[in-house]
């Protein structure tokens, strides 16, 4: 799981990306399972389209194997009305972006990986940082062989 800070950032970062590419019509981020990190998609079901790309991403990475291409890095879809790309995020993220039919394809790929690189970063940072905890600061061990007595009393 992403702490709280880490998924306003990358909210913030799907936002400027936004309003970086205009012709952009939505923006998620996602696990490699499925499940929605941050989106900022008005008018489609971010939780069905992580879905799909982590199905997506599945069938990519069984493609890119077979055909000795290497690891995943990224899929684009032309529909009728637009376009579909999802690109790698660090290692365990998606970004999926969704573009209207009149974006410049070059424009929407380097924006796309800029991002991806970034929230990547972020979330790899996030993952690392909950998966090996800082330690608490505990009591140093006794030496061994030293009985285990209470602390003296003062006399009353």
């Amino acid at each position: 799981m992403v702490p709280e800070a880490e998924v306003r950032d990358v909210l913030d970062e799907l936002q400027r990306l936004r309003a970086r590419v205009p012709l952009l019509s939505g923006a998620l981020a996602a696990s490699t399972d499925g499940l929605v990190l941050a989106h900022d998609t008005p008018g489609v079901e971010a939780e069905g389209v992580a879905a799909l790309t982590a199905a997506a991403l599945g069938v990519s990475i069984r493609m890119t194997d077979a055909a000795g291409r290497g690891g995943f890095r990224e899929l684009l879809v032309r529909g009728g009305s637009g376009y579909i790309a999802t690109y790698a995020a660090g290692s365990s993220a998606v970004l999926t972006l969704l573009a209207e039919d009149r974006i410049n394809v070059g424009r929407l790929h380097l924006e796309g990986r800029r991002s991806g690189a970034r929230i990547g970063e972020l979330v790899d940072a996030a993952l690392e940082r909950v998966e090996r905890p800082v330690p608490s600061r505990a009591l140093p061990p006794r030496p061994t062989g030293t009985p285990n007595r209470a602390l003296p009393q003062r006399p009353v």
